[in-house]
């Protein structure tokens, strides 16, 4: 992997390293085209490697030559020759009047095709002019008459996208990330890599993976949920994570469904995903239909065997409603302990101030001794988290890296992420039990100063914050904040109090959530409030009102 972009062939060394990362890993899954592709690349001469990586890595298919102006390449056309004889690149190709409109600008639009250009036209309006006065393909020199100019079409782009796909096992990440990392703006942990370290462990599934992302895309585009579940019907795999995928996208079309008020159609689709908050919906669907003792039954049975402190929530509000409507008694929720509230009268600030910022200024103003006050919101406790349990979140376990781009473990929400680190996370927790924690997290401070982490908020957090969080915070207190991250990383890494408060000389603190007029708790706070309340941990809400 390329380091030095003052290489002009930085993205072709990149690109490189990709190739010959998944032919080291990836041989017995790789197709003979794909093989070919990679050695074939190889022999070719630099400007020519360089110029199809340089399309490759723009958008589109289609590129006009004289858009192809790069120093280090020298002439575009005459490094495509070598491309062109391959067939991995079509010179001249046939267009569509839809595709010409895609390269050219709209005056040339407009004078290749003798549109005349009405003041205030916009191109979009030429196009169905176009449409409406040319069909079926030309080459683009027929188009533009002997034009000074000549396109290319790329026709590898499918089987780069695939290898790029092996590389990062997910299509969301592109040939960008290498240029992040290049300029410093990311900086990754590096993890050791085992055989077992890829995404996809037979080729049916770098199929089935594309097919579901083609399915996503679709109910994006607004194609028709039937249509997408028909498909996403066929598509198995026992790779779990693309099983969570297809779960999700089941749980999507179920939620198409409701919109459209197909009920019975959202009902199967919920009932086909294991996504989470898909049996919710179910429950929440046989109610709007006039089922209440169907949704009823599906509420005990969730009852017994929550998916999440979050479904448990929901569920104590449903169930009520539905003894109610079946004629049952109601159970009454036992009443919680409210926490501690704070409620302020303070003059209305200029609007680029926000509420919180205006009680932490309070809060602080109005300390009789030592005693800062931080607007952390999620980022300490899930930082101190991080920093400690750095080790067991870059462990590598199969199913978590695939490369060296990750920002943190791709089963990061799997069900079995904290299963698969047991031992890992036992070690690291059961450093809390003495003044170890202090240590591993000063010391991961130091080390990994600036690596991207799914928990660490560089940013947000200085020597000073960390050492007073360090001194004011019990350990038995961040015991039980990281135990509960770890029942759920999805449903509990949000949701905390938006400021800290800490008096040093007596080594305590408080939590602070801010709501401003008229805004309420949130069901995710509720959780927080009502876990550190169980807890005895000190929390209060304040609520800001402005002066009349």
């Amino acid at each position: 992997m390329n380091n030095n972009l003052d290489n002009p062939f930085y993205y072709l060394e990149n690109f490189r390293f990709v190739l010959a990362w998944v032919l080291q890993r990836y041989t017995d899954l790789l197709l003979q085209d794909e093989i070919d592709f990679i050695t074939t690349f190889s022999t070719l001469s630099v400007q020519s490697q360089a110029l199809l990586v340089r399309m490759i890595m723009r958008r589109g298919d289609l590129f006009r030559v004289s858009k192809l102006q790069y120093q280090e390449i020298g002439d575009s056309l005459t490094a495509a020759q070598p491309l062109i004889l391959l067939n991995w690149v079509v010179n001249d190709p046939c267009i569509t009047v839809d595709q010409l409109y895609g390269v050219l600008t709209k005056n040339e639009f407009a004078g290749v095709l003798q549109l005349d250009v009405v003041k205030g036209a916009k191109k979009a309006d030429l196009l169905e002019l176009a449409q409406s006065r040319f069909c079926g393909p030309r080459r683009f020199s027929v188009w533009c008459g002997g034009a000074d100019d000549a396109l290319l079409e790329v026709q590898v782009t499918d089987m780069c996208d695939r290898l790029r796909l092996m590389f990062f096992g997910n299509l969301y990440q592109d040939w960008s990330e290498f240029v992040l990392a290049d300029l410093d703006i990311f900086t990754y942990e590096k993890v050791s890599f085992s055989e077992a370290s890829r995404a996809f462990q037979q080729r049916e599934d770098i199929l089935i993976y594309q097919q579901l992302h083609h399915c996503s895309g679709q109910l994006h585009d607004g194609v028709t949920p039937a249509d997408v579940a028909q498909q996403v019907a066929a598509l198995t795999s026992n790779n779990p994570w693309l099983q969570t995928r297809r779960a999700k996208i089941l749980f999507r079309i179920g939620q198409e469904y409701e919109r459209l008020a197909d009920y019975e159609a959202a009902l199967d689709m919920y009932g086909r995903s294991d996504y989470a908050g898909a049996r919710l919906r179910q429950i929440r669907v046989l109610e709007k239909i006039g089922q209440p003792a169907g949704a009823h039954a599906l509420a005990m049975i969730a009852q017994t065997t929550p998916e999440s402190a979050g479904e448990s929530q929901h569920l104590a509000r449903i169930l009520p409603r539905l003894q109610r409507k079946l004629g049952q008694t109601v159970r009454r929720a036992t009443a919680k302990q409210p926490p501690e509230s704070i409620r302020l009268v303070l003059p209305q600030p200029v609007p680029a101030v926000n509420v919180e910022e205006v009680a932490r200024s309070h809060f602080q103003q109005c300390a009789t001794e030592d005693a800062p006050v931080y607007y952390v919101e999620n980022a300490l406790i899930n930082s101190l988290f991080g920093l400690l349990c750095w080790d067991a979140l870059f462990c590598a376990v199969p199913g978590a890296f695939f490369h060296p781009f990750q920002t943190g473990p791709a089963d990061l929400h799997s069900p079995q992420f904290r299963q698969q680190r047991a031992a890992q996370f036992q070690h690291c927790l059961s450093q809390l039990d003495s003044t170890q924690y202090q240590s591993t997290i000063r010391d991961n401070f130091l080390r990994k100063s600036g690596i991207a982490s799914p928990f660490v908020y560089w940013q947000m957090l200085d020597e000073t914050l960390l050492e007073q969080a360090l001194a004011c915070i019990p350990a038995d207190h961040l015991k039980k904040y990281f135990e509960r991250l770890l029942d759920s990383i999805a449903a509990n890494r949000n949701g905390f109090p938006d400021l800290i408060q800490f008096w040093p000389q007596e080594r305590r603190y408080r939590m602070i959530e801010v709501k401003g007029p008229g805004d309420r708790l949130q069901d995710n706070q509720i959780r927080f409030l009502e876990f550190c309340a169980q807890h005895q941990m000190p929390v209060a809400v304040c609520y800001v009102e402005w002066v009349p």
